[in-house]
């Protein structure tokens, strides 16, 4: 239990290390976010009747150290750093950003013979411009002079997470590779999904586990959010627009963090869940069913507002998350350790997601796509757990068969003799086809043997008798200790266990203390299809056994068969 929790703590500081470092930090290349030349820009807000050409040249009027969310919604003007390139036949340029809630758009690039190219673009517009991974991409047109600076205006900014960001400059060359690397990356994580999706849905139709049900609908979800946030979704619907994308984003994702709670509470035993644990994890999910399908219905309306409820709201589901974790550290259970290494990944990345958009942490494109990385990781670990989780489950249940079978059958056996008992004797022998030959022993004065031997040395004589019967009954035969000291043996009549046989066999056996012990047998035969003819045939063998006791016992009497 310490190794699962010192495991989780470990795995959360180095994802927590690598994924929140700043993207600049890393080598070239490292991703398709770190694409290209990275530009710095400044911002202002926009004001109605401003000419472009003026803002280009008030560069003082804008602001370069003020972090862009801090501004607030609004309309913005940014404009980058010199560029200073030339987009070329060979060499064509494109400039890249983020994709985010943006209204219209349009970017005015502005070359350094004063020419100046516009394009300009609503929602739906942007989207026919997304790339994989999200990524807004405008070829620079191929003019002779090279180009001054990039100049945005944004209307209708909502500035969750900012206005214009990571503003790139990358050759056509350079942005297929990013558009491989990231088809690449989400066809893995896609086809990894498709294969947990079918094996746990399998699995659940077959086993009917709950957790399996609700790991299925987390990685369904998880697949459908990776679909819009790769900015696949807008390359199948072009005309949506991508504010609506976003829309959709965010629903998906609150659609899986709920599925989180619900595996989690699913995959834990029963007693890990107290009644106030129970309602909390209820509450949860609810709130967050409540923010996503808020924010996907209202956002238009108040898209920042409900941006920071959405941001805080899953902020909070680190608690329930933690509340499950301490109550299976109390509890002790069987399956912390596989939790904490599966889940350490995806939570942390979900906490410094948040931390991000509350701007906390800095953005980087891993970050960002931390999601994926994080959840293929989980997947991969996750299944593993599962199928243990599937192996205990198993074994308690083949313990439990076990038990119950082991109960069953010291329910159907004479404790002392190991025979069977009267009740089980009747269920098996009732129903047996054909004629049937049956044997009623009992021993002769037996309360004699426990005078002179005492019960320890009577039960003893009980058990020897009984291992004498199971000797000589055939492999299909029934033995069965019916009362005190009356035994049964049932056999097919085809192949009879003599009585005199049997009767001999007692006499040879050496009995505690030397004792010599007798008995009387009395013997019938005939059919036992039913009850009827069962009490017909033991009625018979029964009398035969009083008129053996009443000849003077140690001897056997057959009863006649009926005409």
């Amino acid at each position: 239990m310490t190794r699962g929790i010192a495991t989780l703590i470990a795995l959360a500081v180095a994802f927590a290390a690598i994924f929140a470092s700043p993207a600049d930090a890393r080598p070239p290349g490292w991703s398709a976010g770190t694409t290209g030349r990275p530009l710095a820009t400044c911002i202002r807000r926009a004001a109605p009747g401003d000419d472009f050409r003026t803002i280009a040249r008030d560069l003082a009027g804008f602001d370069c150290v003020t972090p862009q969310k801090q501004l607030g919604s609004g309309d913005y003007w940014v404009i980058s750093e010199h560029v200073g390139e030339r987009s070329r036949s060979r060499r064509p340029l494109n400039v890249r950003m983020l994709s985010l809630w943006q209204g219209q758009t349009t970017l005015h690039i502005l070359y350094k013979d004063g020419r100046v190219e516009t394009a300009s673009d609503d929602p739906v517009g942007l989207t026919k411009r997304i790339q994989l991974g999200a990524i807004v991409e405008y070829p620079i047109p191929r003019l002779r002079a090279p180009v001054d600076r990039l100049l945005w205006k944004v209307e209708g900014a909502s500035n969750m997470n900012g206005v214009v960001r990571n503003v790139r400059i990358a050759t056509q060359a350079e942005s297929s590779r990013a558009n491989l690397f990231m088809a690449a990356l989400y066809a893995a994580f896609g086809g990894l999904c498709i294969a947990l999706l079918t094996y746990n849905l399998a699995l659940w139709a077959t086993l009917r586990y709950r957790f399996q049900l609700a790991y299925a609908v987390m990685v369904a979800t998880l697949m459908g959010y990776a679909f819009t946030s790769s900015g696949a979704l807008a390359w199948l619907m072009p005309d949506i627009a991508n504010t609506t994308r976003l829309r959709i984003n965010y629903l998906l994702l609150t659609l899986a963090a709920t599925s989180l709670l619900w595996f989690a509470r699913t995959f834990f035993e029963e007693h890990v869940f107290g009644p106030r644990l129970r309602m909390f994890m209820r509450i949860s999910m609810a709130a967050l069913l409540a923010v996503g399908i808020g924010f996907a219905i209202f956002a238009p309306l108040a898209p920042t507002l409900l941006s920071t409820i959405y941001n805080w709201v899953f902020a909070a589901m680190i608690l329930p998350i933690l509340a499950v974790v301490a109550s299976a550290w109390r509890n002790r259970s069987n399956f912390l350790w596989l939790f904490g290494i599966a889940w350490a990944a995806p939570i942390v990345a979900g906490c410094l997601r948040v931390l991000n958009s509350l701007g906390v942490v800095p953005w980087s494109f891993w970050l960002d796509n931390s999601t994926l990385v994080s959840m293929a990781a989980e997947a991969l670990l996750s299944s593993i757990a599962i199928a243990y989780r599937i192996r205990l489950l198993s074994r308690e249940r083949d313990a439990a068969v076990a038990a119950e079978t082991v109960a069953r059958r010291l329910a159907d056996l004479d404790p002392l003799t190991g025979l069977l008992n009267r009740r089980s004797f009747l269920s098996h022998a009732i129903g047996r086809k054909g004629p049937q030959t049956l044997l009623i022993l009992d021993l002769d004065r037996f309360k004699q043997v426990n005078d002179t031997i005492g019960h320890d040395g009577g039960d003893e004589v009980l058990r020897v008798v009984a291992r004498t019967l199971r000797a000589l009954a055939p492999e299909d035969g029934l033995t069965a200790r019916i009362g005190g000291e009356e035994f049964a043996l049932l056999c097919d009549a085809v192949h009879p266990v003599e009585a005199e046989t049997m009767l001999a066999r007692l006499r040879a056996t050496r009995m505690p203390f030397d004792l010599r012990v007798t008995a009387s047998i009395g013997t019938a035969q005939g059919p036992i299809a039913d009850e009827r003819q069962w009490k017909s045939l033991y009625r018979a063998a029964d009398r035969a056994l009083f008129d053996a006791k009443a000849a003077g016992r140690d001897r056997v009497k057959t009863a006649p068969i009926a005409a």
